[in-house]
């Protein structure tokens, strides 16, 4: 190859394919500064919201994966790739990669909607499908906890979305409730006394509302008083520990006795006589056992059954009719006695009056 070939090559390439790649290059410059320019200004809209950290990452990541992936296709088509092709084998892809990890993706919206309803934030004390404990973390695939006896544990995203969370810390004020029992013997006002003066004792309990103690149940060990008062969510525990411990001491202070599980036991010296018959049982007798018909839903089985209800009917109609007969046979007999009757009064009658003109003729 001469020298002049090599030039003539150069020439052609930068005339027909080098314009291209030239301009590929200037797209994929000013393309990238447009990109940075959208960022920053999408970065500090998002500086203005009260969205977490985490759901702020994670929305940049996926704006930021889905311009520079335009950018990409851009670029390909100024180098003469065929876009539509590209675009249909990136959806392809797409869709196989969603199939293969349709679960890891459920976690991934589920931590979405975690991060945007905001049901907790990282340091809550919450109790997430009954296990309770401080939230570590908030992932887009994972939600993490420490429990109180400092074990991690991790539930996946979807768990946590469809389970009942309940934040403890959500609002800035807990109530603390005491379920407490006493002696029949004992002096319920001065017992509520008591309970009220360790509740007032501590200042972070809150003077409003204000602490509340009454009888709420009568059972068989004692009076049963119902408890509560209010105080900031971060000292509930302390708070509910100083009450317990304390509410004892002055109940031991004040000879306030709280009753134990009791069970009378007597024992009894007589006899019962328990009452019984003196008749024995009677004998078995056997009898006949009727076995019922099953019914039978077959075709032919339905046909029995019509042939069955048509006999019963045409029976009961024959009887009917020879009823009628006899009832009118006796009617009939009925009414010959009579007119017998009659003819045989009308015969006595004429022999009675014959009988008469044959004597005056004698006389």
């Amino acid at each position: 190859m001469t020298w002049e070939e090599i030039w003539n090559g150069i020439v052609d390439f930068f005339t027909v394919g080098g314009l291209a790649i030239l301009r590929a290059i200037g797209l994929w410059i000013v393309g990238y500064i447009v990109v940075k320019i959208i960022m920053l200004i999408i970065k500090k809209i998002f500086a203005k919201t009260k969205l977490e950290k985490v759901t702020q990452g994670f929305f940049l990541s996926v704006i930021k994966f889905a311009l520079y992936l335009i950018l990409i296709i851009m670029v390909l088509g100024q180098l003469g790739v065929e876009i539509t092709g590209l675009v249909a084998a990136i959806a392809a892809a797409g869709l196989a990669i969603g199939l293969a990890l349709q679960d890891s993706l459920a976690n991934v919206a589920s931590g979405v909607v975690l991060l945007v309803n905001h049901p907790f934030k990282e340091g809550d004390n919450v109790n997430i499908d009954g296990i309770e404990g401080t939230v570590k973390n908030i992932k887009i695939l994972t939600t993490t906890i420490i429990t109180s006896d400092n074990k991690v544990i991790t539930f996946p995203n979807s768990t946590v979305a469809n389970s009942p969370i309940i934040n403890f810390d959500n609002q800035k004020k807990r109530r603390i409730e005491l379920n407490i029992t006493v002696s029949y013997d004992t002096d319920v006002d001065l017992v509520k006394k008591v309970i009220t003066d360790v509740m007032y004792s501590d200042g972070r309990v809150q003077l409003e509302p204000a602490p509340f103690c009454a009888v709420k149940f009568f059972n068989a060990d004692g009076i049963g008083l119902f408890v509560n008062c209010w105080c900031p969510s971060k000292d509930y525990w302390d708070v509910y520990y100083y009450l317990m411990d304390n509410i004892f001491n002055e109940f031991k202070r004040n000879n306030i006795k709280i009753p134990y599980k009791q069970v009378e036991v007597r024992l009894r010296d007589d006899q019962v006589a328990l009452p019984y018959r003196e008749e024995k049982l009677q004998e078995r007798v056997e009898t006949e056992k009727v076995e019922d018909d099953k019914e039978d839903d077959s075709f032919v089985g339905f046909f029995k059954k019509f042939d069955i209800t048509h006999r019963k009917h045409k029976k009961g109609k024959k009887e009917k009719k020879e009823k009628k007969n006899k009832k009118n046979k006796k009617e009939k007999n009925k009414i010959v006695l009579q007119e017998e009757n009659v003819e045989v009064k009308s015969a006595d009658n004429q022999t009675a009056e014959e009988r008469t003109e044959n004597n005056n003729e004698k006389k």
